[in-house]
Parts: C-alpha cells; sequence; structure tokens
C-alpha cells in the first residue's frame, strides 16, 4: 500500500479544530499507509490531540505531527487581503507543505476564494489552464458524475468550459476508472440552439475535439440519471445546482425521518424497510460526499465544507487520499498538452 501524507488545515472551517484533530485520529486509524500533518496553532492543537497527556511526552498518534501557523483566514475575508497579508495562516502553511514536498495533498474546511488564490500562488496551474475549476462526485442512479465548476469563477469563456471538461474528463479516467467517459454541458435545454453564446460556442469546440467523448447537453434532472460521467458549466450555475441538490436530499432524509416516526403503524413500517433506508439514506447523505477537488492546481487540493462535522471532513481525507494514490495531478498534466486547443 502506498504512503500518504496529506497537510490539513486544522483551523479555516466554521466548527473549529476540534472536527480537524478528530477527523484526523479517525482517518489514521482506519488507514494504515496514512500520516496527516495537522497545521494551526500549536498550542490549541496539542490540547486537543495530546489531552491530559500534553505534557508527558505521549504522543496523540505516531503519524499526526503539527506544523505551526499562527494566523488564520477568515470566512468573510476577500481573497486578495489574505494573499497580501495572511501568508502565514494555516491554509497558506498547509499548501506550501504541499509545494515542498512535505506533503502530498492538502485539505481544507476554509475561504475557498482564499484557498483558490493561495493555491494558484503557491502550488501553481497546469501550463495552459487560465482557471482553475471545482469539481466533485455527485450520486446518481448507477454511479457517480464528476461536476464542474462549482463555483471558483462564476463566469466562464467558452476556452474555460472546455479546458474544464478536458480536466473533467482526465479526472474521471484517473479516479473512475473510465476509459471514455461522456462528457456533456449543463444547459437549459438539449436542443442545439439552446443555452447562452459562451455554452454553444464550448459544445461547438468540444464536438470538435476527437480525444473527448462529448454526448451534448444535458438540463439538471440528469446530473442525477447517469446521463454523463463529467458535466461541465461555469460556477454560478455549478453550485447553485449542488447546493440545491444537496437541499433536496436533506428535505428528503428529512421527511422520510418524520414519515417512520409517527405513530405505530409508521415505525411498523420503518422497521421493515430499515435495511432499504439505510441504504437510501446513505446514499443521500452529503457528508458521505464532501470533498471538491480544486483542479487545475499542479498538486491535489481538496475543499471541504466549511461547516463540516467530523465525519464530513473524514470524507474530504479519504477524497484527498486516493487522488494522491491515482497521482491525479500527473496524469492530468501528462495529457493536457497533447489536448490544449
Amino acid at each position: 500500500m502506498k504512503s500518504v501524507t496529506l497537510a490539513v488545515d486544522a483551523m479555516s472551517g466554521d466548527r473549529g479544530a476540534a472536527v480537524a484533530v478528530s477527523a484526523a485520529l479517525a482517518a489514521v486509524t482506519e488507514n494504515e499507509a496514512l500520516s496527516i500533518i495537522l497545521v494551526g496553532i500549536r498550542s490549541e492543537l496539542e490540547a486537543l490531540l495530546y489531552g491530559a497527556d500534553r505534557d508527558s511526552g505521549s504522543a496523540g498518534h505516531p503519524r499526526i505531527s503539527i506544523a505551526e501557523a499562527v494566523d488564520v483566514v477568515r470566512m468573510n475575508e476577500r481573497p486578495s487581503h489574505a494573499l497580501r497579508h495572511k501568508q502565514n495562516a494555516s491554509m497558506a502553511v498547509a499548501l506550501r507543505l504541499v509545494r515542498d514536498g512535505e506533503a502530498q495533498g492538502c485539505v481544507s474546511a476554509g475561504n475557498t476564494g482564499a484557498l483558490m488564490a493561495f493555491g494558484r500562488s503557491i502550488i501553481r496551474m497546469y501550463p495552459g489552464i487560465e482557471r482553475p475549476a471545482i469539481t466533485k462526485l455527485i450520486p446518481s442512479l448507477r454511479g457517480r458524475c464528476h461536476v464542474l465548476d462549482l463555483g471558483a469563477n462564476v463566469d466562464a469563456s467558452a476556452e474555460n468550459l472546455y479546458q474544464y471538461a478536458l480536466m473533467g474528463s482526465l479526472m474521471a479516467s484517473a479516479i473512475s476508472d473510465l476509459p471514455e467517459p461522456r462528457v456533456a454541458l449543463l444547459n437549459v435545454g438539449e436542443e442545439e440552439i439552446k443555452g447562452n453564446e459562451q455554452v454553444r460556442l464550448a459544445s461547438h469546440l468540444l464536438a470538435q475535439c476527437d480525444t473527448i467523448n462529448y454526448i451534448g447537453y444535458v438540463e439538471g434532472s440528469d446530473l442525477f440519471r447517469d446521463v454523463a460521467d463529467v458535466v461541465v458549466c461555469d460556477g454560478f450555475v455549478g453550485n447553485i445546482a449542488l447546493k440545491t441538490g444537496e437541499g433536496v436530499a436533506g428535505l428528503l432524509i428529512e421527511l422520510l425521518e418524520q414519515a417512520f416516526s409517527r405513530g405505530l403503524y409508521g415505525r411498523f413500517v420503518g422497521w421493515l424497510a430499515r435495511p432499504v433506508l439505510g441504504r437510501l439514506l446513505k446514499l443521500m447523505d452529503p457528508a458521505r460526499h464532501n470533498g471538491a477537488s480544486l483542479l487545475g492546481l499542479q498538486g491535489v487540493v481538496i475543499k471541504s465544507h466549511g461547516n463540516a462535522n467530523e465525519r464530513a471532513l473524514l470524507a474530504a481525507i479519504r477524497q484527498a487520499t486516493k487522488e494522491v494514490e491515482m497521482e491525479v495531478p500527473r496524469r492530468i498534466n501528462d495529457r493536457l498538452d497533447d489536448l490544449m486547443l
């Protein structure tokens, strides 16, 4: 089993360092090949990691270490301000560990814009890629679908969408082991005349690319129907689509739980349906699918939900580990030159 070291920004999430420490302990316990560097304020992390044994020399875990960072990027900070004034923040320190080879991937639940800005500055982009994209695997009827961009850039040119499609296709091949992933553009209809100018231009570019299995337009309802393996859109549309899907999933989970807890008959039916219901709830649970890749950076960087709990952050750590093991950045970079316009 290949050894993997991840840098985890322990300070930037909404729930504080305790969640990061708990998720890190759970991650190294389940994966003997994984080591984690927790990045943040040392005194706080040591207190959480070592507890009452802090002064006895007893380590919290032999494969968890701490890297000092004296500052934190707040969720409401402008990325430009963070880039100028927060170079010693936990987010920036974690990314430098990846750049310097001390870690092979980074996980952060912090400010998305700042993470993108620091990532572009510290780890750099693939040659020829203009903008990074946030991509995530979402569940579908018979598998999972890679969707990008999910919020890195609210506007995207046709060339940007084309580049997203290239990177998404290569990532799907690497992560999902698909030799010819089906690539589609998210649009307001499936007809060729539908959509804005940039989407139509991107469709023209993709239709001319022999190395991408482009299948045309899909609509929002197709995201979960196993129609495509990669769905491309700008960050404004993608983020709304993702949050809407997660909201519907949460609503359905709550309604099902309410229905099976009301009255004797409801509880009896719920008991009978428990095995099927359990599998359904796991499939729909957003925490199980937490962790979005910052695609376009020359390194593995995973963005977690800011409000992630231990289970959700653990899912993001697993995603980062898988991308490192599959050497996703190298495999994308090796093929990009042959596919660029």
